[in-house]
């Protein structure tokens, strides 16, 4: 689920829509996710009508999957207002043991902090944004979280960059003509024709970097995943703190050891077959 104050939740609002559906699509189902979904950060409790509203439903139906998630424990209630219980984290978990997100990820992420300190994570795409499916950190400062699971505005992220800029070219245009970047920060680029120009940049040098785009005190870089084809499947970054460290300084101290990084991760998802779903491999 997405993170960030203020977001639209992702999709709710084709869950009575009906686009493409397979023949077997469960309806119910869908929507029961959809409420799942739209509890984040900044949206922890809520009552029926807000529920309802986040998600673009009828009450009624809000009210369904609410008291059906609340039976088997994802959901909880005080008063009048619903929040999500800790069951919710065995199905984050049951991904992270299936896809063997400690055994493949974890070692690399774990060493270049060791080396660089800071923070360092992988991320994939999904639709416009990046998800962080894994991150190790010795950081503690409040900023935008980088914890497995969060979600962020793809065009906003060193991770996301290196994604899209991974995106073949229909891809890239279809991504650019309808992304509405959100200004995050008064650094966050939000004028298409110059966040096509940022994408395609980081597609010629082969990494990405970013300051203050995410959330102030943000300095990143990131360089593709790549699978056995070739192709960009994930990203890997390493971040620290605007003022601390420098785009320049990341690309000179850095980046050829989150190279070397990337490239055994790439080797290793060969194993794993869940992790190449993941990935897209």
């Amino acid at each position: 689920m997405r993170m960030l104050a203020g977001e639209a939740v992702q999709d709710a609002g084709d869950v009575e829509a009906g686009a493409d559906r397979p023949a077997e699509f469960v309806e119910a189902l869908a929507k029961g996710l959809a409420v799942l979904e739209c509890f984040d950060a900044s949206h922890a409790e809520m009552t029926l009508s807000e529920v309802a509203r986040r998600v673009r439903l009828s009450p009624a139906a809000a009210r369904r999957s609410l008291i059906t998630l609340q039976a088997l424990g994802y959901i909880g209630q005080k008063n009048k207002r619903f929040h999500l219980r800790p069951k919710v984290m065995t199905l984050g978990s049951a991904f992270y043991f299936a896809a063997r997100i400690d055994e493949v990820l974890q070692p690399d992420l774990r060493e270049l902090v060791r080396q660089f300190g800071d923070a360092s994570s992988v991320g994939t795409l999904e639709g416009q944004d990046v998800i962080y499916i894994a991150h190790n950190s010795v950081q503690r400062a409040r900023r935008a979280a980088a914890v497995v699971g969060a979600r962020y505005p793809a065009c906003a992220t060193s991770l996301g960059r290196v994604l899209l800029a991974g995106l073949p070219d229909a891809a890239l245009d279809a991504y650019i003509d309808t992304v509405r970047p959100e200004a995050l920060t008064s650094k966050t680029i939000t004028d298409p024709s110059e966040l096509r120009r940022e994408i395609l940049a980081v597609r010629k040098a082969g990494y990405a970097t970013t300051v203050d785009q995410l959330d102030y005190g943000i300095t990143a870089l990131a360089v593709p995943i790549r699978g056995p084809d070739g192709n960009t499947v994930a990203a890997l970054n390493t971040s620290g703190y605007t003022g601390v460290v420098t785009p320049e300084m990341l690309v000179a101290e850095r980046l050829p050891t989150l190279r070397a990084a990337a490239s055994r991760i790439g080797h290793m998802i060969k194993r794993y077959p869940v992790l190449q779903s993941v990935m897209g491999a």
